[in-house]
């Protein structure tokens, strides 16, 4: 009898799970940001950021200045639920305040 001859059989790789789904990164933090206005005083403003968030005087009156001077400060962070709340918190206020992803 003669040989046989076999082709070698080549195994095709094939996907784990892991790298099938890709495995999501962290949430990036949310912020949210008091825009300055010509509207409100500035002692109103320290005062809304002391009520709310429950920031000391000088944090508040520190972040109160640079909306003044840098027309906006990010005055909370977490998710984007919370900032949402925020958001409309400061609305409520009657402050202008957005919120935005930290990318930073």
């Amino acid at each position: 009898m003669g040989r046989v001859s076999v082709a070698p059989i080549e195994i095709e790789r094939t996907e784990s799970a892991e790298e099938t789904f890709a495995v999501p990164e962290p949430d990036v933090p949310w912020v949210t940001l008091v825009h300055n206005d010509p509207v409100n005083l500035m002692s109103y403003v320290t005062y809304v950021f002391q009520a709310y968030f429950g920031y000391s005087k000088d944090k508040a009156h520190k972040l109160m200045l640079d909306v003044h001077h840098k027309g906006r400060a990010v005055v909370s962070s977490g998710t984007r639920e919370e900032m949402e709340r925020d958001v409309q918190a400061m609305h409520g206020y009657g402050l202008w305040a957005t919120l935005s992803q930290d990318r930073f």
